[in-house]
């Protein structure tokens, strides 16, 4: 993969990082703010998109702002599998951070938060 880009569009608020430039790819909805770009064939990420960035990097007094992912309950579940796998692991792990927030010993909710970015100053 080529070096990481990151493209901040301050008018609209969104941070476009891409892995891979121009690579074809399939959009995925993590949530209504951040769109996950990957190759299914090859297994791996091809960008990220995040709308109201700075919102989305804002820190709050306790922490970083977490987030459900929202979408992955809607995937079918080899899609859903591959993506979990995609964010698990480098280049997708080194800005989003996954963990679960379990309101019952029966129920894990998946959410997110955004590792602080080389642009984050720029922009939150």
């Amino acid at each position: 993969m080529s070096e990481t880009v990151f493209d901040y569009d301050e008018s609209s608020d969104t941070l476009y990082v891409s892995f891979a430039p121009n690579e074809i790819a399939t959009g995925v909805e993590l949530n209504e703010h951040i769109l996950l770009r990957l190759n299914k064939a090859g297994r791996r990420a091809v960008g990220i998109t995040f709308f109201e960035y700075s919102v989305l990097a804002q820190k709050t007094e306790i922490g970083p702002r977490s987030f459900p992912l929202t979408g992955l309950p809607e995937l079918a579940a080899d899609l859903r599998e591959l993506v979990i796998e995609i964010l698990r692991k480098p280049p997708v792990s080194e800005i989003l951070l996954l963990s679960a927030y379990t309101p019952s010993l029966i129920e894990a909710i998946p959410i997110t938060f955004i590792h602080p970015l080389p642009i984050a100053g720029n922009a939150a």
